[in-house]
């Protein structure tokens, strides 16, 4: 057994990761302990790591040679790397020469390592002389960068995680820190037991998870945080709670700014926001005169068409009070990728170059080029993620180079974008997993190396800059993502014309390793606000650093600007004079309700890696929207009926589900569902493309990053008849091909979703771990019996051991199969078509493994009541240890378990059940179903602390 230190490849924290290894296969993953972004702890996605990367996960879903596409829409055929990128390089260099070098464009991610975003965007700049670089760190982190550099001067975080123990109130707003920063909230927990006098301040449209740990919600309408901000500043000027003294030293700009937010009156504020009065003086009083606040924030505020703004008003309130510069202070923005951070750092943005330089100084330009040894870089800024698919459905952009990400899945405006890839003279994915939307796209398919496999390094949201070593071989043909661009940018280097071609052959791109990329790297930071000279790839194999550290220092600076200086021409912040702006897209009568989206606690962006575990689906097991309960009594809507969820641009059909958490008006849609799991075909036989045929385009003037948080939309429910379900077991390693079969079929029904599902045993419970798939589907009528034959044949349904029973004209069919599963028969697969009420129970029979063999034909018979009562273990809060509601409620309503204090029977219960002793990412809801079963009573108002006990 090898054990190889590495990085989680999820969130901005940056968890140090242990991985264990045996030969060519990863057999286990913990959290490093002397990591200082997570001392040891993992969530349930960090946790499951090992099991994402197992051979079978590979066989199944991992690109891992060469393919390519003769023609669109035919299946990709293997080929070599040398033809492949002789392919890419001869099309890449006859695409400039026609149209010039701003025909191409390069997508690209912030889970590529530093390395890896330094290659490309010297590939870009450098060699092509093209700006067209962007990232999906643009839907990401752009209006947190465009918001720093605008009131501090530089993108750089000036808070750090430690902050959070120092902090006297926190501000967590437009961050579900629960879900998105696992570990994060983690400490944010400790922080508040060890220091009950801290005030947590928690500001969102959802009653999240985040709010189980605030002492005051506000829960503010969609995009109104600037008139939130404003009316906090108004209050502080008015009551005397500024800093003079430091706005004075230490700042310029503010009369601008109190001209502005002396109209946002409390009034105006609480009208425009849906607040009460008394929590907008009480979150004011609390921020301002509090003896250290932190803010925490993530893409509440940069999904926004008024993100920089959003993000610029929030740091005002730290200028305005003197909040920075000191421990438990100042605005700290969270990262949402693993190397947003370092992909900034290396310039890899239509409008960055290296080092924190600004594309429009001609001076940065000319540093960047003597550096690189080349005439020039080009000076006219690149396409934006959202202007780079503008531009290819427009024709203007020729080719595209996708790299780690998927845009088909995670874009706004998905007609938009399927439309640029369809356009695109040529689409190159450069990808690790073979069973995203966009590989679909390819003409060309390039093979990379994903987590466990890589080298490199990635900073964290702290400015941390951690190692990232690999722990097995790389498998089949893959490739480290640095290596593929050095390679084509050396057979592209020889096909240029000057001036493209700007140096001689090879020189260019002489770099035999990623330290080789990482050192010249580091020469570009030399005299910048991220100066690293003084790290080398020696220093950080003995422990990650912090940034910026100069040569000859040997420790990175912990907090930022705790001298007052900043990285501007005077040396001092400024305040940004920022007007409140509504939506991009207002709610109306024909779209009554605003869409927000969001995560889910155990799944990932597009969910290429955590989709594969059915264990990560047990928290939320299938797609829905969420509404309001009294919106959908009044709709006369009920759980799981089907709706049509429409804007302006597209439309899908999706299970509703009533939550406490959303608002009246208002509407959730978690971020993963794209085409791989939720389908469904419009009425003019248009396939559905997920969550985000919804979500608009419209962006920040500034960041460009788009508005994905808010969409306006309506509500209707979906009148489809006929209905089916089919779940099957599968032998290990079959259910992943299993899947990628079944997604053919998502585009065949007006609805269908697509999902794995798994028994869940517990990761330290010993038991053989079960994955199966859960096939859905409805429409006006029937299918053709064939394509239930074909449904059954990928189910494995198609045997003589399986019973049927058909009803062709009432348009009913039910097929059921017993297998034999260690001493009794157990069900292993069924479906129900026509008839579909029968589901409870025996979806039950199956996902829990129950005792079958008494029941034989009876599983045939039509309607929703059980021949024998059967008791369902529950929905599952647990994911590290398998532990339900059920059973957690069971045990809440013990005697004698309400008497207690909440922190008491939280004890009890984590001795009793283990629930949340893993890591622990379940206990906010098990603080909430605590307080539930204490109380007996509805949900806590919106505010949850009287404002006289904040007096």
């Amino acid at each position: 057994m090898t054990e190889t230190r590495s990085t989680c490849p999820y969130c901005g924290v940056g968890c140090g990761v242990i991985i264990e290894s045996l030969g060519d296969d990863i057999t286990g993953v913990r959290g490093d302990p002397d990591h200082p972004a997570n001392f040891g702890r993992l969530c349930t996605k960090g946790s499951t790591l090992h099991l994402t990367a197992s051979s079978a996960v590979t066989r199944q879903t991992r690109l891992l040679y060469p393919m390519r596409r003769e023609r669109r829409g035919e299946a990709p055929k293997r080929a070599s790397w040398d033809s492949a990128l002789d392919f890419a390089s001869e099309s890449f260099a006859r695409i400039i020469r026609e149209h010039g070098a701003d025909a191409v464009g390069f997508y690209i991610s912030g889970q590529l390592l530093t390395e890896d975003y330094y290659a490309f965007n010297k590939l870009a700049k450098g060699l092509i002389g093209t700006n067209n670089i962007d990232s999906n760190s643009r839907l990401c982190m752009s209006s947190a960068v465009a918001g720093y550099k605008q009131t501090l001067g530089a993108d750089a975080p000036p808070a750090c995680y430690d902050d959070v123990k120092h902090a006297q109130c926190l501000f967590i707003v437009g961050s579900n820190t629960a879900y998105a920063h696992p570990i994060l909230f983690r400490r944010i927990e400790d922080a508040k037991a060890a220091n009950p006098a801290l005030k947590i301040i928690y500001c969102d449209p959802r009653r999240t998870d985040t709010a189980e740990i605030a002492d005051l919600f506000l829960p503010l309408q969609p995009g109104t945080d600037v008139m939130l901000f404003n009316g906090m500043l108004h209050i502080m000027l008015w009551e005397g709670w500024i800093d003079p003294a430091y706005i004075a030293a230490h700042t310029s700009g503010f009369e601008a700014l109190k001209a502005t937010v002396r109209d946002c009156t409390p009034d105006l504020v609480a009208q425009t926001c849906g607040i009460r009065k008394d929590d907008l003086f009480a979150a004011a009083r609390l921020f301002a005169t509090s003896g250290a606040t932190l803010s925490l924030y993530c893409q509440g505020l940069n999904q926004s068409s008024s993100g920089t703004a959003k993000n610029a008003a929030l740091i005002n309130l730290h200028l305005a009070t003197a909040q920075i510069g000191k421990p438990g202070a100042g605005p700290f923005s969270l990262t949402g990728q693993p190397n947003a951070m370092g992909g900034r750092e290396v310039g890899g943005m239509a409008n960055l170059l290296s080092g924190h330089r600004d594309l429009s100084n001609a001076e940065h330009r000319a540093e960047v080029a003597a550096l690189w040894g080349v005439p020039s870089v080009p000076e006219k800024p690149g396409k934006t993620a959202v202007e780079m698919f503008q531009a290819a459905a427009d024709g203007e952009i020729k080719a595209l180079w996708i790299a780690c990400t998927n845009p088909a899945q995670s874009m706004p405006d998905q007609a938009l974008v399927r439309r640029a890839l369809a356009r695109a003279e040529l689409v190159i994915v450069q990808e690790a997993f073979a069973t995203t939307a966009t590989c679909e796209y390819a003409d060309l398919l390039l093979p990379a190396t994903t987590w466990g496999e890589k080298t490199g390094t990635v900073t964290n949201s702290e400015r941390r800059i951690s190692r990232v070593r690999p722990a097995v071989a790389a498998p089949g043909e893959t490739r480290h993502d640095w290596s593929i661009a050095v390679d084509f940018a050396r057979r592209l280097e020889l096909l240029l014309p000057a001036p493209l071609g700007k140096a001689p052959a090879n020189r260019l791109f002489d770099h035999p390793s990623a330290e080789a990329l990482w050192n010249e790297h580091r020469e570009l930071t030399r005299g910048r606000d991220l100066d690293i000279t003084g790290m080398s790839y020696a220093l950080l194999e003995q422990a990650p650093l912090q940034w910026p550290m100069k040569e000859g220092e040997t420790a990175g600076k912990v907090r930022l600007y705790e001298d007052g200086i900043f990285p501007t021409p005077d040396g001092k912040a400024r305040f940004v004079n920022t007007v409140y702006q509504p939506v991009a897209e207002p709610r109306e009568s024909r779209y009554p309700f605003s869409l927000t989206t969001g995560r889910l606690r155990d799944q990932w962006h597009g969910m290429s890696r955590t989709g594969t575990l059915g264990r990560l689906f047990g928290h939320v097991a299938e797609p829905s929207v969420q509404m309001n309960v009294q919106d959908m009594a009044r709709r006369l809507l009920k759980d799981g009926d089907l709706v049509h969820v429409t804007s302006r641009r597209g439309s899908i059909v999706v299970p509703v589900q009533a939550s406490p958490e959303v608002g009246f008006s208002q509407a959730f849609m978690a971020m993963h569902w794209g085409s791989e799991y939720l389908g469904g075909q419009s009425s003019t036989g248009q396939p559905l493309a997920g969550v985000n045929a919804l979500t608009t385009s419209a962006y920040c003037p500034s960041s460009k990053q788009p508005e994905l948080k808010h969409a306006a939309v309506k509500i209707l429910k979906a009148e489809l008849p006929w209905s089916l379900l089919a779940m099957a077991w599968f032998d290990e390693g079959d259910a992943l091909a299993a899947h990628e079969q079944l997604k053919a079929l998502l585009t065949v029904f007006p609805f269908a979703s697509c999902v794995p599902f798994s028994n869940n045993t517990p990761l330290a419970g010993g038991g053989q771990e079960r994955t199966g798939v859960l096939f859905r589907a409805a429409g006006h009528e029937a299918p053709p019996p064939a394509l239930l034959a074909d449904l059954e044949r990928i189910l494995g349904l198609d045997g003589s051991y399986s019973l049927r029973y058909a009803d062709k004209k009432k348009g009913q069919h039910r097929t059921v199969r017993l297998a034999r599963h260690g001493d009794q028969a157990e069900l292993s697969g069924f479906v129900l078509a026509g008839d579909t009420r029968a589901e409870s129970w025996i979806a039950t029979l199956l996902k829990e493994e129950l005792p079958a063999q008494a029941y034989g034909r009876l599983l045939l018979l039509p309607g929703a009541k059980p021949p024998v009562a059967v008791q369902s273990r529950g929905k599952v809060v647990c994911s590290c240890l398998n532990v339900t509601d059920t059973a957690i409620d069971d045990y809440l309503a013990l005697p004698g378990q309400g008497a207690d204090s909440d922190e008491a029977r939280l004890a009890s219960l984590q001795g009793a059940l283990k629930c949340g002793t893993s890591c622990g990412s379940c206990i906010p809801e098990l603080k909430r179903r605590l307080r539930a079963t204490a109380t007996d009573t509805p949900a806590p108002p919106r505010s949850v602390i009287p404002i006289q006990q904040i007096a």
